[in-house]
């Protein structure tokens, strides 16, 4: 267990049915470094990740044990505000879903429920997160057309900006670059590494490289269990287990 963790889980075991996903999974995330989680399909990354803010609780016939705290509160806690604590944990999918609406009020539609009336304030927010992201100048022209009209890599840059505007403390990241081609996938990456400075953030990747390039911290998964976990440069330079190298080596995916 490492010190210092931004978000602690604890024994966590998740059930799909009779499926068991994850198997007592107990692991510290550290703050304000990229967390990479890999391993090969249907191992329980992305369970462990939508755990981290009960988007578990959205599937059929799920249930868990265990706790996962979040500054100190329970997630699991069943009294816990499920609410405030997802406001700080943004979350970024595989495919962008722009919400139906104009490109600003995508952007305004967070701090809008969180209790921002005013419309010099809410420019002022969509301004300044587009530009967090590096999609200002390409559409600021265009800020009431319809978001569905950007480009697959724009909505992804968009719905990163979305979930930045209501100040998360944490970011996840299921596969957020697997559906954009290179020079959209690099603009995401890039951003990563700049907010690494104020957020947390945690990535499922299938991409080694992404993991490489980009992780301060490694999650190793199998079969739904956490085989190994360590700072980036340990675990891929110096794995201690045979499962780990079998892996990173390309033995299997």
């Amino acid at each position: 267990m490492i010190d210092n963790g931004h978000i602690t889980i604890k024994n966590l075991n998740v059930y799909y049915g009779k499926e068991h996903a994850l198997k007592d999974v107990s692991i510290a995330i550290p703050d304000k470094k990229i967390t990479a989680i890999i391993g090969p399909s249907g191992c329980g990354k992305s369970t462990l990740l939508k755990s981290m803010n009960r988007l578990v609780d959205c599937m059929d016939n799920v249930r868990y044990t265990g706790k996962i705290f979040v500054d100190g509160e329970d997630m699991l806690d069943p009294e816990v505000e499920v609410i405030h604590l997802r406001k700080k944990m943004g979350l970024l999918l595989q495919k962008p879903y722009p919400l139906p609406m104009s490109i600003f009020d995508n952007i305004a539609y967070g701090p809008r429920i969180h209790g921002i009336k005013k419309k010099k304030e809410l420019t002022e927010i969509v301004e300044h997160y587009l530009k967090e992201v590096a999609l200002w100048d390409e559409v600021k022209n265009r800020l009431n057309s319809p978001a569905s009209m950007l480009s697959i890599g724009q909505q992804q840059r968009l719905c990163l900006a979305r979930g930045l505007a209501v100040k998360p403390e944490v970011i996840l990241c299921d596969e957020p670059t697997s559906s954009l081609d290179p020079i959209s996938s690099q603009h995401i990456e890039r951003k990563f590494i700049e907010l690494k400075n104020d957020y947390t953030i945690i990535l499922v990747t299938h991409v080694l490289r992404q993991a490489k390039k980009l992780a301060d911290y490694v999650i190793f998964m199998y079969l739904g269990e956490l085989i190994e976990h360590g700072p980036a440069e340990q675990l891929f330079n110096d794995p201690q287990h045979e499962l780990t190298k079998g892996y990173i080596k390309g033995v299997f995916t």
